[in-house]
């Protein structure tokens, strides 16, 4: 493991801030207000999934209709009138009224507790060993927040798109992009992440765990398991905590870049194998 740790460390030390704009918290970073941090960070990170240009593509459509100026537009949205903004809006299977009801939930959020943080942490147990109950208790509670004036339906339809927004990891879901969200907002020992949040220390964090970072995490013998689950974002944050107790998911960032950038593709290339940044502890 003493091998993998000094790859691992290479490899942070190589994809830093300069490789900001290949993902999603490039538009997080645009922003210097805590609070419109706090509103982009949730907007950019429930976006990202698919390929990184639509991903990008598909937050800057959002951050024009919001006018750049995420936390006074989400604190006058006015959900019944407003949603009309978003209608045409694709992201994937995210539709325009999944993006307004995520704002409306964004408001409804800060109004309850003052900040997106404090209504999070209403659902920390100082006793967890990481953020699996708080991310249980945070999906459940915002999916019981008002929806009526954009589904128009008393209660949150079962199909409503926002639902896939807010998973839980009680379902075995590795909710992968609640994770992200919470490395954006937590972690605070580089130029990468906010660290707005700081009531949380980025030792309970997990990894948030994509396909790029599940086959590669499963190539240098980070995890076992095959499939992306709760289970495999747990295992390889156990490992990775056994490099940096207090910061293990440090690596998240870089692992990804590995995999985004296709200097690890999912089929073996030779050429590319050779110039790997941790070839020494690839076990393909």
């Amino acid at each position: 493991m003493k091998g993998l740790k000094r790859q691992l460390n290479i490899l942070y030390e190589t994809f830093d801030a300069k490789y900001l704009s290949t993902d999603p918290l490039e538009y997080v970073h645009r922003f210097k207000d805590a609070r419109d941090q706090e509103i982009v960070g949730l907007i950019a990170s429930s976006l990202a999934y698919g390929k990184v240009r639509q991903i990008l593509s598909s937050i800057e459509r959002v951050m024009e209709v919001i006018r750049w100026r995420p936390y006074e537009f989400t604190m006058n949205f006015k959900p019944a009138e407003d949603k009309k903004l978003f209608k045409g809006f694709v992201h994937r299977f995210s539709g325009g009224e999944d993006i307004a009801c995520l704002i409306y939930f964004a408001r409804q959020m800060i109004e309850d507790s003052g900040t997106i943080e404090g209504f999070f942490m209403n659902g920390v147990s100082s006793g967890d060993r990481n953020v699996k109950g708080a991310l249980a208790s945070f999906s459940k509670r915002v999916l019981g927040l008002d929806s009526e004036p954009i589904y128009r339906k008393r209660r949150l339809p079962e199909d409503a798109g926002v639902r896939f927004f807010f998973p839980s990891p009680e379902g075995g879901s590795p909710c992968k992009r609640l994770n992200l969200y919470l490395r954006w907002m937590v972690r605070r020992k580089d130029h990468l992440d906010l660290g707005l949040w700081r009531k949380i220390s980025p030792s309970k964090l997990v990894i948030p765990l994509d396909t790029h970072t599940a086959r590669i995490s499963r190539n240098v013998g980070l995890t076992k398991r095959q499939s992306p689950s709760w289970k495999m974002a747990e295992e390889i944050t156990q490992n990775l905590i056994r490099f940096d107790p207090e910061d293990p998911i440090k690596y998240d960032f870089a692992l990804c870049r590995l995999g985004i950038l296709e200097y690890c593709p999912k089929d073996m290339d030779m050429e590319k194998c050779q110039k790997c940044l941790v070839r020494e502890m690839c076990l393909f």
